[in-house]
């Protein structure tokens, strides 16, 4: 039998003609044998990269994966192209399990995706001695990382591969890492003659929208899901369980499709509201952090946060989850100064050592920095993970529509002197308070009603007061008091404003502009009616089949592939094989169903005419 190829398997099994950059590359590192570290953004085909290896190496391909409870979605998606793939973890009952051991050891599988608590079970290393490995592939890499946002301390152990087996390749891949973070994951996992394939971070069908929570936040979301993504699955990210509850609740009462997601919900709950979520469309996603590693949904148009991540990584690996598909989507956060403090305070009350602190801190300081941006977002955020863009993109909000900025000089010293003349323990809102002057019982009490600076800043309204404390503490100003109850404190980058040797451009706060409507992913591709109908058509074939199947939509075909049949029109299945994303087996499968579909609504275009 004749060897296949990594480009005959691209395109018989997966469907697609060519290779995106790097994946030949890497293919053919691993095919040869060598090690591999990989990082490619989210979307970018990191799964292909050991998936066709496995099918080509001699043996069963080994993945290693955080989440078992995507697992069988992401098995159920390799079989339905006909590829021989299991998993093995706790949903398996015994007899389960030791069917797909058996198989593993008979050579009946290309896949076999493991979590690594399973992995590491003496038990699971001796099946793996007696079974002919092709490759062991470590996803989300980066959770090896103490400095990294998904930290899993069973991730350390799995430099023990490299030592049981050293003759196995090895690839690790992660769709984020800073420097320091894909140092250590070469460390760790002993990765030092890995070869390493780095592609651009760059995401430019993602939106990135960042705006000040002035305290109307859940109607701004609200505004922004029914103008702009109406009837289109996204994830919502907020901070607390609370938090998650309340909103997606709220939602609900507003007659949307929403679930919460968080740690502290039944394990029941949590499955059926992922599922729900995975294998509907338009459903809407409530969630802590808890919520998104290794989603797999393609069509997520937007991820809205409602609070701030604590660090770049974790804003951009969530929003990250957002237009995998590669058509436009949305980035859209609004944040305010009481994220700051929680978030200030949480790091303080963690039991890390000092130096984990320190770097937690530098962390939120960028992620702060990049809030208070008035140039390109995207060139920041690609700069901090070592990519450059020679071009503001276009597509986020500074770009769009350039923020206005302020001599903030004097205003800043009256802030400032506001917090030392208070003794620099008070928090936002009562200082505000002291510079409009307000008739307050504590402000009274504390004699601060006769302090220089009390009434002494009504030329600006409390929103513009905070907005002006939370870029002054954004830019090292002032230090919030983390230990006690959120006072704010003089730092002493600040010495140089109050002396007025230098001058202060800050951000205005922006006035609420009139929503742009984005335009849906049908009015991009389509224009003529006869089109957008045909695509509805064939998204609820999909739905039907998927139904039928047990398994989410996009495992079908994605929505890339249906935009496609409706710009071709395919007429037989030869021309139906044509289609990116119809390999073989999904031609055998589905294609007579989908040409059907089409030819009912020619045949309807025709009689309406």
């Amino acid at each position: 039998m004749e060897q296949p190829t990594p480009a005959g398997i691209l395109k018989t099994v997966f469907g697609y003609d060519e290779f995106r950059p790097h994946q030949r590359e890497i293919i053919e590192r691993l095919v040869g044998g060598g090690d591999a570290l990989v990082l490619m953004p989210t979307g970018g085909g990191k799964s292909l990269c050991y998936q066709i290896p496995a099918m080509v190496r001699p043996g069963t391909g080994i993945v290693v994966s955080p989440l078992i409870a995507l697992m069988q979605d992401q098995v159920e998606a390799l079989r339905q192209l006909g590829i021989r793939a299991a998993f093995l973890n706790s949903m398996l009952d015994q007899q389960a399990a030791w069917e797909v051991e058996q198989a593993l050891l008979a050579g009946d599988l290309d896949l076999l995706y493991v979590a690594p608590e399973r992995l590491m079970m003496p038990r699971m290393l001796e099946l793996l001695d007696q079974a002919e490995i092709a490759l062991f592939a470590i996803d989300e890499a980066h959770c090896v990382s103490q400095w990294g946002h998904d930290f899993r301390p069973e991730y350390i152990q799995l430099s023990v591969l490299h030592e049981r087996f050293p003759a196995i390749p090895r690839i690790a891949l992660t769709a984020t890492a800073d420097g320091p973070t894909r140092r250590e994951i070469v460390e760790r996992l002993d990765l030092a003659k890995a070869e390493q394939f780095i592609s651009g971070f760059d995401r430019p069908n993602i939106r990135y929208r960042i705006a000040e929570n002035t305290g109307n936040a859940r109607d701004r979301l609200l505004r922004f899901l029914r103008q702009e993504h109406d009837g289109e699955a996204g994830i919502v990210y907020c901070l607390t369980r609370k938090k998650v509850d309340q909103t997606a609740e709220w939602l609900q009462g507003k007659g949307l499709v929403v679930l919460p997601y968080h740690a502290g919900l039944p394990a029941e709950v949590r499955e059926v509201n992922q599922q729900r979520f995975l294998r509907e469309d338009g459903v809407i996603i409530v969630a802590t952090i808890a919520f998104g590693m290794g989603i797999d949904k393609p069509d997520v148009r937007f991820v809205a946060h409602l609070n701030l991540p604590k660090s770049l990584e974790a804003y951009y690996q969530e929003t990250g989850r957002a237009g995998r598909d590669g058509a436009s989507a949305d980035a859209w956060m609004l944040y305010g100064l009481s994220d700051v403090i929680m978030l200030r305070q949480m790091q303080a009350s963690s039991e890390a050592g000092e130096e984990h602190k320190r770097v937690e801190r530098h962390k939120l300081d960028a992620m702060l920095g990049f809030c208070e941006l008035t140039t390109c977002r995207r060139q920041a955020l690609l700069r901090y993970f070592g990519d450059e863009l020679e071009q503001p993109c276009g597509n986020c909000d500074t770009c769009l529509e350039a923020p206005e900025t302020w001599d903030a000089t004097v205003p800043a010293q009256m802030a400032l002197s506001c917090v030392h003349r208070t003794g620099q323990r008070f928090g936002v809102n009562y200082l505000v308070g002291v510079l409009l002057g307000k008739e307050d019982e504590r402000i009274q009490r504390f004699g601060h009603d006769r302090i220089p600076t009390y009434g002494i800043g009504t030329d600006l309204d409390q929103n513009e007061w905070r907005n002006l404390y939370r870029q002054l503490i954004a830019r090292g100003l002032l230090a919030v008091d983390i230990e006690g109850y959120g006072g704010l404190q003089l730092t002493e980058a600040c010495r140089p404003v109050l002396r007025g040797d230098v001058t202060l451009q800050l951000r205005k706060l922006a006035k609420r502009a009139a929503v742009r409507k984005s335009r849906s992913r049908k009015a991009t591709q389509f224009s003529e009616p006869a089109d957008i109908e045909l695509f509805d058509r064939l998204r609820e074939r999909r739905l039907e089949l998927s139904k039928e199947q047990g398994v989410p939509a996009y495992v079908i075909f994605h929505d890339a592939t249906l935009a496609e049949m409706v710009e071709r029109r395919p007429a037989s299945i030869q021309q139906m094989a044509e289609i990116s994303g119809v390999g073989e087996r999904k031609l055998s499968a589905y294609g007579e169903a989908f040409l059907d579909t089409i030819a009912a609504g020619h045949d309807r275009g025709h009689q309406d005419r």
